[in-house]
């Protein structure tokens, strides 16, 4: 039967990689690879030195285009299930086409495959279409949270707090606790928390030799993380940002 794994792979630094996500890789026969365009280009190319650093048997990649996404739907929620119902169609093709009874693919995500990654669902769409049969396995990886955190040199909660973990949309409702972390944030939310006790610990690229790190008042640090955040975007022309904001 096949073998698929998908990998956490850390928030951008190879030293992120886990001993169990480097044993599995160096067990692939196939690395399967999303193109998500040129602009991604850093990120594709991060996916294939993490392969070639520790993959030590000859492997295949096999890279197909990313489906097509509404990003100024009506409906949020619809046009994310139809962009996943297309990415099935192109997981559940490449598997079985490109991965052949008792080899070993993998998917490899950034961060770890919990938390604001659509890779799980959509390979669970895959298995109820039954038309390509395989055993799954799912390595965890560290996240951007955790190095936000380990950056800053800081815990995300306070003695017996609980922590929440947002994204930018939901935080245009409203700041939902003393300490909220924020991800997938691509229009500055935190400009639209008025609270005047709030300190921001921000960070873009971590762990990479581009990582930005910047933390204080939200008041006073705002408009300069917007700026900033803008320059590092049209310089990369992509960004990976998270924070946490913390009532003090």
């Amino acid at each position: 039967m096949r073998k698929l794994s998908i990998i956490g792979i850390g928030a951008g630094n190879p030293d992120y990689i886990t001993v169990q996500a480097i044993k599995a890789l160096e067990t692939l026969d196939v690395v399967f690879l999303i193109d998500k365009g040129e602009n991604k280009d850093d990120l594709a190319k991060l996916r294939r030195e993490l392969c070639d650093r520790y993959i030590k048997k000859p492997f295949r990649a096999v890279e197909a285009k990313d489906a097509a996404r509404d990003r100024k739907p009506t409906s949020y929620e619809t046009a994310v299930t139809t962009w996943h119902d297309k990415r099935a169609a192109i997981y559940e093709a490449m598997i079985r086409d490109e991965l052949a009874d008792n080899q070993h693919g993998a998917f490899l995500v950034w961060g770890d495959p919990s938390l604001y990654d659509s890779t799980l669902r959509i390979v669970d769409q895959v298995a109820a279409m039954k038309t390509v049969t395989f055993k799954l396995d799912v390595i965890p990886g560290i996240t951007a949270v955790q190095a936000l955190a380990a950056q800053h040199q800081i815990a995300l909660n306070r003695i017996g707090g609980p922590i929440h973990v947002t994204t930018g949309r939901q935080l245009a409702n409203g700041l939902p606790g003393d300490d909220t972390v924020v991800m997938l944030d691509g229009e500055c939310t935190f400009k639209t928390v008025k609270e005047s006790n709030v300190d921001i610990y921000w960070g873009a690229y971590l762990g990479t030799p581009d990582e930005i790190l910047i933390s204080g008042s939200l008041g006073e640090r705002a408009p300069e993380i917007e700026r900033v955040r803008s320059e590092a975007r049209a310089r990369h022309g992509w960004i990976m940002d998270t924070y946490l904001l913390r009532r003090t």
